[in-house]
């Protein structure tokens, strides 16, 4: 294609999600075109105040443009005044010849944090793999000019990231030097732990570790990764698999404790319970579930191996931070992951659920060591891009603005990538699957059917089961909180039915999105009360501060709702189970039977939280897009609703109120229920990824796509 051609092909498309993928076709052309004239074209369809979209294309395009003056302009715009034209130069420039003079801007970004620090970080490792001592000689440099602890420590964990023996002695300087702040000297201790078994480093390494203090349990970690040596594969001693899964921004425990705040979500939820039943299916002896956890939480699961299921800490060696932020974490998130897959013996598989930072870096590492993956592909952020594209919020115009944010373009390119890389594709299950998955990802499924199959997520009926049971008896301290938070409100709002949102306080969640349905509304306010479960209260991370701020706004326009909302923050799952069972068929003298649940997400590519819903009899209300639509009956289980618009929440609401009010209440329930049995079981879950792990294990079992 014609470098023109190109070019029009991003600046016309109709959707963002177009324009995105129309942007590799310009690379492939500027690439072929080459020269000072496809620079100039390119340079000239720079305009961050016009066309955002249009110009973080050319600059990938400038990438592959393989002329002096395309570098020249790279290396410029990593100076430029936009962060996001900063970022994606980097990422262009990583992939060409060092660029010497851009090695300072380069470092610069780092300095700066962010989502820069990984980018910039990627460039200069591939740069020093050639120029090592010219790489490590600048960072030295920086470090010089830098006396902020949090920037002084990434620019030693850049230089980690460069061989030879030049960064080494710097690394050995920081580690050893007391006048050094803590983060900067754990960051030299780790990056000493993958410089191979030099004598004098590990009796450093040894000697902190046994030193005490803080910095001895990042000591004992590089302890572990100067032993390490890849397992010899003795299949006659262990003969089942071995599976790894990994999710790095939850905060995993066996009681779920923490499920609904910060980004623990439905997904942390499902990992737990689904490693539990995968260990009970044939042919497979051991998970190892990764989350993120303490240093001396990863340290102690390293000194003591178990069996069965395992969860794995990941120290990331930082305050826990919302997955949109969590970029900069890479470089320790490999360490950790390479870490626990190579202490606990052989690994058949490894299973990547989503495009961020733990995917990315796991990935990296399962290359290295040469376990296969599996990855659960689906069109996230592909569908919020859409979602948001179609609202208008967002825009050619604010674009880039938005994505030094959310990083929709490295994103969504990494879901290509992962997918690429995967031995086999799970797919959920949605409505005109190959079409969507087509649209929103411009991937074909038909023309390789043998890497794709597609696995409903499930949960534990046992817990509805047994949530129900505690409702018929009385007795469950959950239900006497729920009773106690309802009894709080005015005595009018008593014996109401309670209208029920669980989910993480964020955005794509719209969990304000149903505060206003609800509150704005004086005659669906004065019918029910509305129960939002969800968040840490106490110490919000910067998505929850933002919906909290929202639904303060949303109860100052409309003061009367203040009265109804019940806002008690996140909670275990079983205690939402009971919740659940409680609101549907009433409780004790302050809540009434005929409660619904409410799902205000922008996209759910499951609905785990809804199918709990539908397995506790609840009548349900969800998005009319993604999986919800293949389990949803409309009119007769729950509504499918457009939930961009307060408007069509509203009224999915009203309308499943009066379902849940009707006479034949008993046979609705019965059918979901059923149905969630039948199909949507965490056993059932397992059972078809069983099948998946052992045909990537062993290829010539086919795997065929639903």
């Amino acid at each position: 294609m014609a470098l023109q051609s190109a070019l029009s092909r991003v600046r016309d498309a109709p959707f963002l999600l177009d324009a995105v993928r129309a942007a590799d076709d310009l690379t492939t052309a500027a690439g072929q075109d080459g020269g000072p004239h496809a620079v100039k074209v390119l340079v000239g369809a720079i305009a961050p105040d016009e066309d955002q979209v249009l110009s973080i294309a050319a600059v990938h395009a400038l990438g592959a443009v393989f002329d002096d003056s395309a570098a020249d302009v790279l290396s410029e715009l990593l100076s430029a005044p936009q962060l996001y034209l900063r970022e994606h130069a980097a990422w262009a420039l990583g992939s060409r010849n060092p660029r010497f003079d851009a090695v300072v801007r380069l470092l610069a970004g780092v300095v700066g944090g962010g989502f820069s620090t990984v980018i910039n970080q990627r460039a200069l490792r591939r740069w020093a793999q050639g120029s090592p001592e010219h790489i490590a000689l600048a960072v030295e440099g920086a470090l010089l000019a830098q006396d902020n602890p949090a920037a002084r420590a990434r620019l030693v964990e850049t230089l980690g990231l460069v061989p030879g023996a030049v960064a080494t002695r710097a690394l050995v300087r920081a580690a050893n030097d007391a006048t050094e702040p803590v983060p900067v000297r754990m960051a030299a201790i780790s990056a000493l732990g993958d410089r191979g078994a030099d004598p004098e480093i590990v009796d450093m390494v040894r000697r902190l570790a046994t030193a005490g203090g803080e910095l001895a349990g990042v000591a004992r970690l590089a302890e572990f990764d100067l032993a390490a040596t890849r397992p010899v594969d003795t299949r006659e001693q262990r003969p089942g698999l071995t599976i790894a899964q990994l999710f790095l921004h939850a905060d995993l425990d066996r009681e779920l404790s923490r499920a609904g705040a910060g980004d623990n979500g439905g997904i942390a939820t499902m990992l737990v319970r689904l490693g539990d039943a995968l260990v009970n299916e044939a042919g497979i002896d051991r998970v190892l579930t990764m989350s993120r956890g303490s240093v001396g939480s990863a340290v102690d699961a390293l000194s003591h191996p178990a069996a069965g299921h395992v969860l794995c800490p990941i120290p990331l060696l930082s305050e826990p931070i919302d997955a949109a932020n969590a970029w900069p974490l890479s470089v320790a998130a490999e360490r950790g992951i390479r870490r626990v897959l190579t202490a606990n013996g052989r690994v058949d598989v490894l299973h990547l659920r989503m495009a961020d930072v733990g995917s990315m870096a796991a990935a990296a590492v399962a290359t290295r060591l040469g376990i296969p993956t599996v990855f659960t592909l689906a069109p996230d952020p592909h569908a919020v891009l859409y979602a948001l594209d179609m609202t208008g919020a967002l825009t050619r115009t604010n674009f880039g603005v938005l994505d030094e944010r959310e990083h929709y373009w490295f994103r969504t390119g990494l879901v290509r990538r992962l997918a690429a890389g995967a031995h086999h594709n799970v797919l959920f299950p949605r409505p005109k699957l190959r079409d969507q998955l087509r649209d929103l990802l411009g991937v074909d499924i038909e023309q390789e059917p043998d890497r794709y199959t597609v696995v409903p997520e499930g949960i534990d009926v046992s817990v509805t089961a047994a949530a129900a049971r505690d409702v018929r008896h009385g007795a469950h301290p959950a239900l006497t909180e729920l009773t106690s938070l309802v009894a709080a409100l005015p005595a009018e709002r008593r014996r109401l039915p309670i209208v029920m949102t669980v989910g993480r306080l964020h955005r794509v969640k719209g969990m304000a999105t149903v505060v206003e349905a609800w509150a704005a509304e004086p005659g669906l306010r004065e019918r029910c009360n509305l129960l939002v479960v969800g968040g840490d209260l106490e110490h919000p991370s910067i998505d929850e501060r933002g919906q909290l701020e929202l639904i303060a706004g949303l109860l100052a326009d409309n003061p009367a709702a203040v009265a109804g909302l019940i806002l008690p923050g996140h909670r275990p799952n079983d205690v939402v189970a009971r919740w659940m069972a409680a609101i549907r068929t009433g409780f004790g003298p302050t809540i009434a039977p005929g409660g619904v649940y409410v799902c205000g997400s922008l996209k759910e590519e499951f609905g785990l939280a809804l199918v709990e819903a539908l397995a506790a009899g609840l009548v349900v209300v969800g998005p009319d897009g993604g999986g919800p639509a293949t389990y949803i009956e409309e009119g007769s289980t729950g509504f499918l609703v457009d939930t961009r618009s307060v408007v069509a929440v509203r009224g999915g609401i009203t309308s499943a109120l009066d379902l849940a009010g009707r006479s034949d209440d008993d046979d609705r329930v019965r059918r979901s229920q059923q149905l969630v049995a039948e199909r949507f079981t965490v056993q059932a879950m397992a059972r078809a990824l069983a099948g998946v792990y052992g045909a990537v294990v062993a290829p010539s079992a086919r795997v065929t796509a639903s």
